[in-house]
């Protein structure tokens, strides 16, 4: 062997660690969305606003000295196609994952991130049973169905409906709240006049509409999402029948007046936890000012915010634990996360992964088709 080809040998295993320590000197956190299909404006927003803090976070330094790198993939609000997508991300070296909207869509991904050993936070993804399989490392910034449907019995109390029919559309989430609040309403007497479902994404919903007029509510509760939600308002506006509706969370997005219409919007309902403009605190307010200066506009709804609370207590739980390991970013968030204040308030997680703390409101629509915050 010459001298030339021992120098240049000696050249490539030198090479060698500066290339690994390059590759290793990233920290990659998956992003699982609905960014095609009817949800498609919920997952364009959770990636914008995921990746604005990443940008904010890598200009700062990154974390443990280590630049944050986001892997998208589309999850279609499918369940089938979120399998597939969990399954893709859980080859990228990934250290854990934020999402998704929808808790079918999510319920197909956990046991895939589960035995990978891959924290997930979800975060539209309100139904109960997501959190009792003690799972390691499923997590949540939304609230759990069991927390709304106490919210929505209330509300239609406090408003005096003595005649409540509940529709929902047989979907993981849809039905779990419907079932809440009715065994919640139930117990305090008040009459439930119809508990049905309708199916999602159909065009037509006269026949439904009609089987609840005919059964002359006080109120009809929703607990389905925004495209059917808003399909209702606009063909019950359109067979002249004012009946009040109120709407679960998921009801929670701007496009729900895009389909009905602001005149048959307006007076509309719905539970939801605050987004950032309704919140007074430093990190919203800061939040809030990034987010108009980047995209022209406020977030298409608090789901896609809950992506980045996601992310801002990973980025903690990275930080505060010193680690990439997931089982050590796990322990952290149940543990070690008091009162992180996120952008829709304060977070902390209790042995289930569940987020501690009451956090829902009543939102209203009004003339303009804004939602307003009800005192």
């Amino acid at each position: 062997m010459n001298k030339r080809m021992v120098l240049w040998l000696l050249a490539g295993l030198m090479a060698v660690p500066l290339v690994v320590g390059q590759a290793c000197a990233q920290i990659r956190i998956g992003l699982m969305a609905p960014l095609t299909g009817s949800w498609a404006s919920e997952g364009r927003a959770m990636k914008q606003i995921v990746d604005l803090l990443a940008d904010e976070v890598n200009e700062a330094g990154g974390i443990l000295g280590q630049k944050v790198v986001i892997i998208a993939e589309d999850d279609g609000g499918d369940p089938r196609t979120a399998s597939l997508a969990a399954q893709r991300l859980s080859t990228q070296g990934i250290v854990a994952v934020i999402g998704t909207y929808g808790s079918s869509i999510t319920e197909a991904t956990q046991n895939i991130y589960d035995e990978n050993n891959i924290v997930q936070v979800a975060t539209g993804s309100t139904a109960i049973r997501l959190s009792e399989k003690g799972l390691q490392y499923f997590f949540r910034t939304s609230p759990r169905d069991d927390e709304q449907g106490l919210v929505a019995a209330n509300t239609l109390k406090e408003h005096n409906f003595k005649r409540v029919a509940i529709l929902h559309d047989n979907t993981t989430y849809a039905k779990g709240l419907a079932d809440e609040a009715q065994a919640l309403l139930k117990a305090d007497e008040v009459e439930i006049v119809l508990f049905d479902a309708l199916t999602p994404g159909e065009r037509d919903y006269s026949t439904i509409l009609s089987q609840l007029r005919s059964r002359n509510p006080d109120v009809v509760l929703f607990t389905g999402y925004f495209p059917e939600a808003g399909l209702l308002l606009r063909q019950k506006k359109t067979m002249g029948w004012d009946v009040p509706f109120l709407g679960g969370d998921a009801t929670n997005n701007p496009d729900l007046v895009s389909i009905a219409g602001t005149e048959a919007a307006e007076g509309f309902m719905f539970l939801s936890p605050p987004v950032p403009q309704d919140l007074d605190s430093a990190e919203a307010v800061s939040f809030m000012t990034a987010y108009r200066e980047k995209y022209q506009g406020d977030p298409a709804s608090v789901w896609a915010v809950l992506a980045g609370d996601a992310f801002k207590v990973l980025c903690a739980a990275i930080e505060g634990s010193g680690s990439t390991d997931p089982a050590e970013i796990a322990a952290f968030l149940r543990t070690g996360l008091e009162d992180f204040q996120g952008l829709t308030g304060t977070i902390a997680f209790d042995e289930k992964g569940d987020r501690v703390g009451e956090l829902y409101r009543l939102y209203q629509v009004d003339s303009q088709g804004n939602f307003v915050l009800q005192q």
